[in-house]
This record gives C-alpha cells, structure tokens and sequence, in this order.
C-alpha cells in the first residue's frame, strides 16, 4: 500500500492507497472506507471507492482543508483489512447467445476456444465489484483470464440493450439501462441492476462479489428478460 492524499477540489481529497488494479485491494480498500465514515461521521457529504482509491468529499463549512487531513491521517493509522467484512454475492443469469452477444464469436476466434468453452470460462468465477459509474448501476467487475480479455470496440455502439453482458479489456460488466457503449457483449442478463426505490439504487456496491450463470432461452424469458437481437434495437 502507497498512502498518498491528493486535492480534488476545494472540498474534496482523493485517498489514493495503490497504484494498480488487483483484487487483493479490495478488502484494504472496504476496512479505510469504514474507517474514513467513521472518522468524519456527520461532516462526509460522500465517500465514492474506486480500484485503487477513495474520494472524500466532506462539508467545508465544518472542517477545514487541514483538519480533513487530519481526520484522514487517523483512521488509516495501523489500518487492517477485516476478514468478517464482505460484501454481497451475486448470482446474475445470462443468456448467452450471438443474438444479444455478437462479440461471442470474436472473443471465441481471440482466444482459440469454441463459443462454449469462451460461455464456461466466463461464468465459472466469482468477480470483484471495483467500482459503480460510466452509467448508474453500471458495476466495473474483474478480472476476467487473460484468454477472455479483449480491447473496447472501435467504434462504440450508438445504442447498447440494458442487461447487455461485456467485456472490456480484462473487466466484466452489465450495461444497467439503454446506453452508448464500446464493450464486448457476450449474452444479456434479465436481472434489474439499477431501481431508483432500491435502497442505494444499485443492485451491486463495490466490495461485492458476482457471479455469472448461464441460462436457456426459455429461463431467461421466464425470468423477464428481453430477447429482442441488438440489431433490431439499433
């Protein structure tokens, strides 16, 4: 751990803890949050994690730039990871299919494996939840293997389904509503990610943990999906 803090504005510090992405930051990353929202209590306007940082966005009107510092300096004093504290696990069914999922046959070429083998790869792990934003609900997740990972699309889609599944570079995710978006979809999820009357609004918060599993047709239609192909909602 590299503890550095940085301005991001007048009433905002950046608390940077690591310089790359792993999933072993994120049980460090958990315990300084806890940590920062107990050190500044009612003063926190909001707290946002990342891969590697935090932001700390505090009320200026009662600390100061200084006195933040301070509060940060303590409750990262001897910090520890927590082993009791975990976020949730997640199960998302995905149907996938080339209808919905156009890159299955790209990233099967990639990587030299069938499109079956390229579906078990995928859903066979749990994935770190990194971080939330691009969209709301939008959950950063990895890392995928490296015979899956595959670089953003040229040229984004003007128009990406919600539910859509992707990957991008060695990152996995779930596009939470109808977007723009460069990734490369693999199947669609019928799962509602982002609900404005879900306490937090985001099915999955960073620390969480997912896992993919590999639907029918006909169980992703029961379970309220939308099989409408990409192409016919461009």
């Amino acid at each position: 751990m590299n503890l550095r803090v940085e301005v991001v504005a007048l009433d905002c510090l950046m608390v940077r803890l690591f310089d790359e992405i792993s999933e072993a930051n994120m049980p460090w990353m958990l315990a300084a949050s806890e940590s920062l929202r107990a050190a500044f209590a009612g003063h926190l306007i909001d707290l946002v994690p990342s891969y590697t940082t935090l932001m700390v966005h505090y009320d200026l009107t009662a600390l100061s730039p200084a006195q933040a510092r301070e509060l940060i300096a303590e409750a990262l004093i001897d910090l520890s990871p927590n082993a009791c504290t975990r976020g949730k696990c997640h199960v998302l069914p995905v149907w996938y299919d080339l209808s919905v999922g156009p890159e299955l046959s790209l990233l099967s070429q990639r990587s030299g494996l069938a499109v079956d083998e390229v579906i078990r790869r995928h859903s066979w792990r749990e994935y770190q939840v990194f971080a939330l934003g691009f969209a709301p609900g939008f959950a950063f997740m990895g890392l995928v293997e490296e015979a899956l990972a595959a670089p953003r699309l040229n040229t984004p889609r003007k128009k990406v389904a919600a539910g859509s599944v992707g990957i991008a570079e060695r990152q996995t995710a779930a596009y939470p509503v109808v977007s723009p978006g460069g990734w490369n979809l693999i199947g669609r999820t019928p799962a509602k990610l982002f609900d404005r009357e879900r306490d937090g609004y985001s099915l999955m918060q960073p620390g969480d943990t997912v896992r993919f599993e590999a639907v029918s047709h006909a169980e992703f239609i029961n379970l309220g999906g939308d099989d409408t192909p990409l192409e016919a909602q461009a």
